[in-house]
């Protein structure tokens, strides 16, 4: 009977949490984290308290030993050798990865990327699928080469979008599908009989990382086009408008036929405050004002009215694809 693989885990983000328990529990006999390599400790919430992120605290938990370089360096490709990992996984580390590190395992480093490569490869993946209008997204396994995203695929594991899914919604599902998608791989990789395909180039495109001006909606566009980006940038960086004078976010939107001009408010139906735009109407299902909570429409509006005929200015909005790389 086979061992399990030995893995060293390089992340630090929430979202790999689901695969991690199913390592530590059902995946043991396929594979077991050995050590845990993750961001230093950040300042955060309200107050900025410099506190352990979520991989640390769940490595901790587990007994494991946990490496915080700012960058990595030598003394991690040595750290690694020592922890005799077979492999190394990599999920939303957030750090360039050098040669020799990726080199280090006798298996190599994978990536668990939230996209279906070749398409979004870059920091954003989750968002921009959504933003994009894609009716489905998923998790690729890839081996990690020094160019962004673009190492050769294993295999991936399809998620679909739903109608009014946003990034928070579509990237529980993504942190889930980790898991089959692992079940199928890891017994080829201990075997060594899981193979690595080349990336179709001409299929490339690319995200990057989001800032909070992406939030600006311009209302000349297509109301298909702009729920898509409204739900793909919730919870961050959120959409707003300017309504009666305050910023006001929106947590959820979609589209209904009908005719408006761009910015003019087309008063409300029983889902949402209806916007015209430049194709169609933009329904507004959730929003916010400063210092509230998130509401359904309805209840916003009860507390917070505005009138037909009311305008919204719009805000140039930036691209979120390119087919090549963005300038840092």
């Amino acid at each position: 009977m086979l061992q399990p693989l030995k893995i060293a885990f390089l992340g630090s983000d929430p979202i790999a949490l689901p695969l991690l328990n199913w390592l530590a529990g059902e995946g043991r006999d396929l594979a077991q984290v050995g050590a845990v390599w993750t961001q230093p400790d950040r300042p955060a919430g309200r107050g900025q308290v410099i506190a352990a992120n979520a991989i640390k605290t769940w490595a901790i938990a587990h007994g494991l030993p946990v490496h915080q370089p700012e960058k990595l360096g030598p003394e991690d490709c040595r750290r690694l050798t020592e922890s005799g990992a077979d492999a190394a996984l990599v999920m939303a580390y957030g750090q360039i990865l050098k040669d020799d590190f990726i080199a280090t395992p006798r298996c190599g480093t994978l990536n668990l990327h939230t996209s279906l490569l070749p398409k979004y490869r870059g920091a954003s993946p989750i968002q921009t699928a959504i933003a994009c209008g894609e009716r489905q997204s998923g998790v690729t396994l890839m081996r990690i080469v020094r160019e962004l995203d673009a190492g050769p695929l294993a295999d991936a594991e399809r998620v679909d979008i739903h109608p009014l899914d946003t990034a928070r919604e579509l990237e529980m599902r993504l942190a889930e599908a980790c898991i089959p998608l692992l079940s199928r791989t890891l017994p080829r990789l201990r075997e060594g009989t899981l193979a690595f395909v080349p990336q179709h180039e001409s299929s490339v495109s690319y995200c990057r990382r989001l800032e909070k001006s992406d939030g600006a909606i311009d209302f000349t566009q297509a109301a298909v086009v702009l729920s898509a980006r409204i739900n793909g940038l919730f919870p961050w960086p959120a959409c707003s408008v300017s309504l009666r004078g305050a910023e006001v976010k929106i947590g959820l939107a979609d589209f209904v036929p009908g005719k408006g001009a761009a910015g003019d408010v087309m008063g409300a139906d029983a889902h949402g405050l209806l916007v015209g735009t430049g194709e169609g109407l933009l329904r507004l299902r959730r929003l916010q004002r400063p210092g509230a909570k998130m509401l359904g429409a309805a209840d916003f509006l009860r507390g917070f009215p505005v009138p037909a005929g009311a305008q919204v200015a719009s805000r140039p909005m930036a691209a979120l694809v390119s087919p090549v790389p963005f300038k840092r």
